[in-house]
């Protein structure tokens, strides 16, 4: 188990040290060296020369410097599936003996069969059964541990790498750059708040209360005599489409003047952001590269990206082309 433990560490470690070498980067030549030169690449980079050159006329104080980031597709891998779905099966499988009825009853049925097209055949309510029978009825910090300890032990089966090794190289350089620059970054996903905040001060630098996302009910209660945050099953606020505006205006209260998305799902808070006469910068990422990553758009079930496409082309957003724009995808590649 301490080996076990060690080898963690070090993963984490490595992590760190891609952070670390970012920041360094961004104070040296070149601050996304993970980058191509190209029309991506010069347009971040005149964007934030714009909004933090003093005395000019795009110049936006620090305090106003507020970007937000998707996480699912746009930090982090979400293929073939999301990461919190891969979690909430595992959960099943593992919380199965406890409950003898699930094996006649969908979706968990067709989990436990490792039958996927049945557990996607159950739609957005199956789904739902599945967040709240493994997500709730324990308190926050229980679950922070168990979402932490999955983490560590679990594997995405195309890198056979722990899912917090499976993070965009070039984005971290980024999120890294912007930090230098004064911006102060936020995560704004549709994922779960609980499941995110545990490990992403470690894995992006961002620390858990600039972490919004979708959340389930929580009751404050005494569980023998200790005061206890207890999550209910029951949803409380999904932070993904129309959700992300609103959630940025209740938790941060200040319109970002960049967002960076991946999906449809990020569409109203990309319009949210560039919705204004200030300066103000919308990036997507588009999945191109098959080789090193995935490839998906249009057609996928997972992360798809559609109608944010299309606007991104009427309004001049700056759209990433995985495969041309990033020289390297993860940072364990060369």
């Amino acid at each position: 188990m301490n080996t076990f433990f060690f080898t963690r560490i070090l993963s984490y470690c490595t992590l760190l040290v891609c952070l670390s070498s970012a920041t360094v980067a961004a104070k040296s030549g070149d601050p996304l060296p993970s980058w191509n030169n190209g029309a991506s690449k010069t347009a971040i980079m005149q964007f934030v020369n714009k909004v933090t050159k003093k005395g000019g006329a795009d110049f936006v104080p620090p305090a106003e410097r507020i970007a937000t980031f998707d996480n699912d597709g746009t930090l982090w891998i979400e293929q073939p599936m999301y990461v919190q779905l891969a979690f909430a099966l595992d959960r099943v499988k593992a919380e199965a003996p406890k409950h003898p009825e699930w094996k006649d009853a969908e979706p968990f049925k067709s989990v436990l069969a490792n039958d996927m097209n049945g557990v996607m055949a159950s739609g957005e309510h199956g789904l739902l059964e599945l967040i709240m029978a493994t997500h709730t009825g324990m308190s926050v910090d229980e679950f922070n541990q168990i979402a932490k300890y999955w983490l560590t032990m679990s594997k995405d089966a195309k890198f056979n790498r722990p899912y917090t090794e499976l993070v965009y190289q070039p984005m971290l350089e980024l999120l890294s750059y912007l930090r230098a620059n004064g911006f102060k970054t936020y995560i704004v996903s549709g994922g779960g708040v609980e499941f995110m905040r545990p490990w992403t001060e470690k894995v992006y630098g961002i620390p858990p209360e600039q972490v919004i996302g979708s959340s389930v009910k929580t009751k404050f209660e005494l569980v023998e005599g200790k005061p206890t945050l207890m999550r209910l099953p029951e949803m409380d606020f999904i932070d993904d489409k129309d959700g992300k505006p609103v959630s940025i205006q209740k938790f941060i209260g200040r319109r970002p003047i960049a967002a960076f998305g991946n999906s449809d799902g990020d569409l109203q808070m990309l319009e949210w952001a560039t919705a204004t006469n200030r300066p103000h910068f919308a990036l997507i990422v588009h999945h191109t590269d098959a080789e090193r990553e995935f490839a998906y758009d249009r057609e996928s079930t997972v992360g798809r990206l559609d109608k944010a496409l299309d606007e991104a082309g009427q309004k001049g957003w700056t759209v990433v082309d995985m495969k041309k724009d990033w020289k390297r995808v993860f940072p364990f590649q060369k």
